[in-house]
């Protein structure tokens, strides 16, 4: 789709401001606009709609029901397949904003500064683009736990992997394994539906072995065509109990010839800290075989400096929730800067998700972050299409 085809609705209180925003928005060719301006009527037309639109534009200081109220109420219904924050209030309460919109589970574009131009209009909903392929987590997709476990018996979850590229010169020097369900229809399930109700369902260990024998089947692979690359699986908070588990991932990896060095584990933040002497064993054990270590999501949680000091992580992954608007927006850059300063001290490299724009790369690059990972470099893909889309990158890039 391209940006003149998007389907956006402004909702803006101020009359000049909102005929402003659509002359600005059908100079850009965009022809399938909605105006309200409050939010009542906003929803009264999304609920109307025979289709929630792609893109909602929203100021926040309106009266009668405030943005704030609005965009919880549009998260709720799934009245939107993303928003983007129109306001001239302060940094840190939009920042707000946007972190309670993701927590509802609804895609945030990012904000737009008031007045409103057409460059600042077109970077915002560029990046619905950006992301395309996960428009069909938008949409209402409900699995059980039977067709979880089907799922993973007939080999319809596979491993799909995103490149990461080094800073410095662009080089890929590891991909990260994410699991992608597509059902038999074409559809693909979000790992946000189906990861929780295979952890609910005690089927998490299952899927985190099958994402290790796939990662390791592809290393070899793709070492045969002279990709050498590191790769990381994701490991659930319920996968690190019992000490049989350190030895039992060394295992598959001996049975496919891949050596522990390859493979970094990557463990988010809060299910680490949520039992640390549990789990403490068990990370000691799996770096003594050689593991990588990262800590995902990092700035997620709510982890102290101590704890973080007694775990043998080699990796920090700076959450995308931190690098989206970086460039422009202070409180996401400081925190960048202090998770990388962090790093530094504790001897972490430090892997940035989501980065989508080249202003985000020049950001991260400048600030000393030592590798990039995000669809500016390429979307997670098959095992088979890696080296292609590593091509692609060097021929675009370097």
């Amino acid at each position: 789709m391209s940006l003149a085809g998007l389907r956006v609705m402004l909702v803006e209180d101020h009359g000049f401001q909102r005929r402003l925003g659509l002359r600005l928005l059908s100079d850009l060719g965009l022809t399938g606009l909605h105006e309200a301006a409050d939010g009542f009527q906003a929803l009264d037309l999304l609920r109307g709609l025979p289709e929630p639109p792609d893109v909602v534009l929203v100021d926040l200081d309106m009266p009668g029901m405030d943005g704030v109220e609005f965009i919880g109420i549009v998260a709720q219904e799934r009245l939107a397949n993303s928003i983007a924050v129109v306001s001239a209030m302060e940094p840190a309460l939009l920042h707000t904003v946007q972190v309670m919109a993701k927590a509802s589970g609804l895609r945030v574009l990012g904000c737009i500064e008031k007045p409103l131009t057409p460059g600042k209009l077109t970077t915002v909903l560029s990046l619905y683009e950006s992301d395309a392929s996960h428009a069909v987590a938008a949409a209402d997709v409900e699995v059980t736990l039977d067709q979880a476990r089907e799922a993973l018996a007939r080999g319809e979850i596979q491993a799909f992997f995103q490149p990461q590229a080094e800073f410095g010169n662009g080089k890929i020097i590891g991909v990260e394994a994410l699991a992608r369900w597509r059902l038999a229809d074409g559809h693909m399930v979000p790992p946000a539906v189906f990861v929780p109700i295979m952890e609910a369902g005690g089927l998490i260990d299952e899927l985190t072995s099958l994402m290790l024998v796939q990662s390791c089947a592809w290393s070899k692979r793709w070492q045969a065509r002279g990709l050498d690359l590191k790769v990381s699986v994701n490991v659930s908070a319920q996968n690190l109990t019992g000490p049989e588990v350190a030895d039992r991932y060394e295992a598959v990896l001996r049975e496919h010839g891949v050596s522990p060095e390859r493979i970094v584990l990557e463990i988010t933040e809060s299910s680490v800290m949520s039992d640390t002497a549990r789990g403490l064993g068990m990370l000691a054990r799996l770096r003594l075989k050689g593991f990588g270590l990262s800590v995902d999501d990092f700035g997620t949680g709510y982890s102290s400096l101590s704890q973080l000091s007694q775990i043998p992580f080699t990796e920090l992954k700076i959450d995308r929730g931190f690098v989206s608007g970086a460039p422009t927006q202070p409180r996401k850059r400081a925190m960048i800067e202090t998770s990388l300063d962090l790093a530094r001290k504790l001897g972490l490299a430090v892997v940035a998700e989501g980065v989508e724009t080249i202003d985000e790369w020049q950001l991260l690059a400048q600030l000393g972050c030592t590798y990039a990972q995000g669809y500016l470099i390429s979307a997670p893909v098959p095992g088979e299409q890696l080296p292609d889309a590593i091509q692609r990158w060097r021929q675009t890039h370097h």
